[in-house]
Parts: structure tokens; C-alpha cells; sequence
């Protein structure tokens, strides 16, 4: 027997719907990379969307066709959010950050049959052009092309129908060897994701929130900000530009509540106010994540009065799969406790499970003792089960999806990450590739071996040290192979100092 409650299909349009109806006046903020400040509303927003889906259709777009954006944040970019999936397309949203061979793998496998970029990534939309096989149409969003593109729609018509169940969102996640892989969401994955982000043991997001999110719109579907702020009808702040003096003038002049960053974003702030004399903009709230918060972050803004939600996730679970919640002792802690509480990755909510298992024996699950580390595992109604066009499940018969990490539970639940099972370097949040970096250095004509490890990192968590072994009789300098991966591998992927060594120690995997 089946209940008697009605069927209702939770899609991402809804949402936006809801603000509109509820929150039409409540502004979406866009400050521009040339200092000006653009302002629409919840209700503005759905109008675009609805206009835009309009002109997917005109150009022939079908239900599941890919669109893929490569941009910063900024309102524009936001109504592709909605208004792809109200299409019943899917939306693609490109890391612009990507070298070459990763750009032209992820929009040829993703099939994108229509690109739409910011003006300042146009030289590589030029260069691009050749290698995307699959794009039809190319729309800038910043010279008046987007604009004048959804300006011939009348915005008077109805989403695309269409099952909770189907895809609605695809982001390109790195791995340590291979190719990109996609991580497809739907739109019921995104709808429970939000329910859980927008809680008081969460985010604690409402509609008198304002909300600056600095964690691009290409990374970590933006932390799942674009879709709770709907939920809510809280104000929505973009900038184009992230510098310090930047932010904290927008924290002022926009009176923003919550902040959402990785911890380089924090550090730049507190030497920006310390360099200039100024205080720290008052916030309620602040969201970290990408890497470890260090602790001397957490007490400074814990001193300041924020409350910190430190969160631990990844693209395959969209992305938010524990954060620190303040639990029932929390009250009666001291500030020590409750600054090492924070300083942890926190908590699943509920809707994530989170287990550790025997490095050596996977199917031996560990007990949640504080002490033993393990493998971490994830699964839930947000967490990946197959990668794009994968022929194979990610994730195990039982829901499983093993993260790549080692961590620690204790018996409540608390997660500690201590290491990681993957060959990847994590800097300012971003995944290097250690192995894609080898791969680069040994194919210098004078190398003969190398390994990329991360260092600790002040700013940016960790960094990568290259440890090159020359060919016999050969000679090349730290200034050679820089120059020699210059192309090869994104900028910021470039090794911060390169060693000479005899040799390199081999495992039994080497």
C-alpha cells in the first residue's frame, strides 16, 4: 500500500519559484571586477531564468543536453543556475583554472553543446575553440551578448516538466590518475542537500541572512549557496573579484551575516585589516572549508564573536558531508574545548553516513574510538553512486563511496581528517595532482624520475615541492623545469621549489 500524501517532484526550479513568490524583492548583489555594483532581486532572477530557458529552446536544445559556463560569480552567472535546469538541460559549470588538455577533455566528454563564458576567459575560449568539438554556440555573459540573447524572450512560460530523479547539475573533479571524472547531480539530491545546509545545526540560513559567498561558482556547486539562499529568500552578494579590500568593503556596505570561504580568504582578511588599522567586519556567521581551518583562524574569529562552521566534504558529495555543530555540552564547554571542537571537520548531518575502515582489510569497518584511523567512506542521498558515462558504480554494493581520505571518528561522531590515501596535493582548496605533476616533470629530456609531495603552507595548506632525479651526465636547473612544465600544467599547479636528488625511495606500488 502506498501512502496517501501527494506526489510531488522536488526540483531546483521550485526553489527559485518559492524566493520569487515569497522573496521577489529580496536583492541578489553583483559587484563587477571594474568596481561597479549591479542589483536584481529573487523575483528578477526567475524572469531571466524563464527568459533564458526560452532561448535554449529556440536553439534547439534538448531534455539532458549539456551548457556549460565558464565564469565567476556574479548574478548572470546565477540565472544559468536555474534557468538550464528549468530548461531540463543540464548545466556545466567549468573550472577556468583547468590547463589545457583537462579543458579539452571534460567539454568534449561532457558532450557541452552550448558555452557560456565571462569576457576575461575569452582568450581561452579563443584558444579552446578548435579542441571543443562538441560546442555549437559560444554567448559571453559580460559585453551585452548574454543581454541582448535573453532580451528577445518574453519570460511567460513554464519550466520543463520532469522527474525529481533526473540530472540537473555536472562538475569535473580531478583525480590521481586518468582523466577528469563528472559528478552528475539531480535535482533531488540538490533539494535534500539544501534542506540540510539551510538548518540551525548547520548554516542557519534565513530570509534576513545575507549571504557573501567567495568559493567560485565553478567549485563545489558554490558550497550549495545559489540553491539555500533560494530556500530562504536571504540576500545573495556576489563579487567578481576576491581581494581583502574588496570583501570587507561589501561586508560593510551590504551588511552581510554569513561569509563562505577557504581558509586563504580568511588570512588575507585579517592581514588586510591589521596592514590597514581597520577592524573586522561584523558577521554572524562564517562557513570554511576546503582544507583544514587552522586553529589560530578559528580562535581569532571565534574572539570576534562568529559563530564558525567548519565543513568537510568534496564535489562527489555535493560537496557538504559533515560540518562542527555545537552539541548538548557546548554551553558548559571552555573556549579551548570548544575552539578544538571547531577545529575538527565536525559532524554528519542528517542524510550522510560516515564510517572508517582497515587500511589493510576495507571490509573490516572500525569502531568510532578517537584513536585508530582508517580509509573514509560516505554515502547518502547527496553522495555519488557513478561517475558520468562511467560503465561501473563508484560507490560499493552497500552505498560506500570511499573517499580517498584517512580520518578518525570519535565515539560522537566527530570526524578528524589525518592524512590522505590519494596522491593529491590540496592548496587554497584546490586538488593538485601529484601524479599528473610527475607525469609532466619526467617528461624533460634530462629527467629520469621525480615525485611531488605538499608541503605546510602559512596561506595556501599545503603547496607542492618537486624532487627531481637527472638523467646520467645530464644537466638542468630547478629554472629548466619550471620553465619545461610552464604550459603543461595549470599556473598555480607549478611547484614551489624543486630539489636534486640521487634518488628516489620505491615501494612495492612504485
Amino acid at each position: 500500500m502506498l501512502g496517501a500524501m501527494q506526489d510531488f517532484e522536488l526540483r531546483v526550479t521550485g526553489l527559485l519559484d518559492h524566493a520569487a513568490k515569497l522573496h521577489g524583492m529580496r536583492e541578489v548583489v553583483t559587484r563587477w571586477a571594474n568596481g561597479s555594483v549591479g542589483r536584481t532581486n529573487w523575483a528578477g532572477i526567475r524572469h531571466d531564468a524563464l527568459r533564458l530557458a526560452q532561448a535554449l529552446w529556440r536553439l534547439g536544445l534538448e531534455p539532458e543536453d549539456r551548457v556549460a559556463t565558464l565564469a565567476m560569480n556574479h548574478g548572470r552567472h546565477l540565472v544559468t543556475w536555474f534557468g538550464v535546469p528549468g530548461a531540463g538541460c543540464i548545466l556545466h559549470t567549468i573550472n577556468p583554472r583547468l590547463f589545457d588538455d583537462q579543458l579539452d577533455f571534460i567539454v568534449n566528454h561532457a558532450g557541452d553543446r552550448v558555452l557560456i563564458y565571462d569576457v576575461v576567459f575569452r582568450p581561452i575560449v579563443e584558444r579552446m575553440k578548435p579542441r571543443w568539438k562538441s560546442v555549437e554556440r559560444y554567448i559571453c555573459f559580460d559585453d551585452g551578448e548574454f543581454e541582448e540573447w535573453i532580451d528577445a524572450e518574453d519570460g511567460k512560460a513554464q519550466w520543463a516538466a520532469g522527474s525529481e530523479r533526473a540530472p540537473c547539475m555536472l562538475c569535473y573533479t580531478s583525480g590521481t590518475t586518468g582523466d577528469p571524472k563528472g559528478v552528475l547531480f539531480e535535482h533531488r539530491s540538490i533539494i535534500l542537500h539544501t534542506m540540510m545546509e539551510i538548518a540551525p545545526a548547520a548554516l542557519c540560513l534565513e530570509a534576513r541572512s545575507s549571504v557573501l559567498p567567495v568559493v567560485p561558482m565553478f567549485h563545489a556547486n558554490n558550497w550549495g549557496f545559489p540553491w539555500s539562499c533560494a530556500m530562504v529568500g536571504a540576500k545573495l552578494v556576489y563579487s567578481a573579484v576576491n581581494d581583502a579590500d574588496t570583501l570587507c568593503a561589501l561586508i560593510r556596505d551590504e551588511g552581510i551575516t554569513h561569509v563562505a570561504g577557504v581558509p586563504t580568504v580568511w588570512l588575507a582578511m585579517f592581514q588586510h585589516i591589521e596592514t590597514t588599522g581597520q577592524e573586522l567586519p561584523f558577521i554572524t556567521h562564517a562557513l570554511s572549508g576546503g582544507s583544514a581551518v587552522p586553529r589560530a583562524v578559528v580562535e581569532r574569529l571565534m574572539r570576534h564573536g562568529v559563530r564558525l562552521m567548519q565543513a568537510w566534504g568534496m564535489t562527489e558529495t555535493s560537496p557538504i558531508a559533515t560540518l562542527t555543530d555545537e552539541p548538548a555540552g557546548w554551553d558548559t564547554m571552555d573556549f579551548d574545548m570548544r575552539v578544538s571542537l571547531k577545529a575538527s571537520q565536525g559532524r554528519p548531518p542528517y542524510g550522510c553516513e560516515v564510517r572508517c575502515v582497515d587500511l589493510d582489510d576495507p571490509a573490516r569497518e572500525l569502531q568510532w574510538d578517537g584513536v585508530t584511523s582508517g580509509a573514509l567512506q560516505v554515502r547518502g542521498p547527496w553522495v555519488v553512486r557513478r561517475y558520468f558515462k562511467a560503465e561501473a558504480d563508484a560507490a560499493g554494493t552497500d552505498g560506500w563511496f570511499d573517499t580517498g581520505d584517512v580520518a578518525v571518528i570519535a565515539p560522537d561522531g566527530t570526524l578528524r581528517l589525518t592524512d590522505r590515501t590519494k596522491d593529491v596535493i590540496k592548496s587554497g582548496g584546490e586538488w593538485i595532482s601529484s601524479v599528473a605533476l610527475e607525469n609532466a616533470a619526467v617528461g624533460h629530456p634530462a629527467v629520469a624520475e621525480a615525485a611531488a609531495i605538499g608541503i605546510s603552507h602559512a596561506k595556501w595548506d599545503e603547496r607542492p615541492v618537486l624532487f627531481v632525479v637527472r638523467k646520467p651526465g645530464a644537466a638542468v636547473d630547478g629554472e629548466d623545469i619550471l620553465a619545461f612544465l610552464t604550459g603543461k600544467v595549470a599556473k598555480w599547479w607549478l611547484p614551489d621549489a624543486i630539489e636534486f636528488v640521487d634518488d628516489l625511495p620505491h615501494t612495492a606500488r612504485a
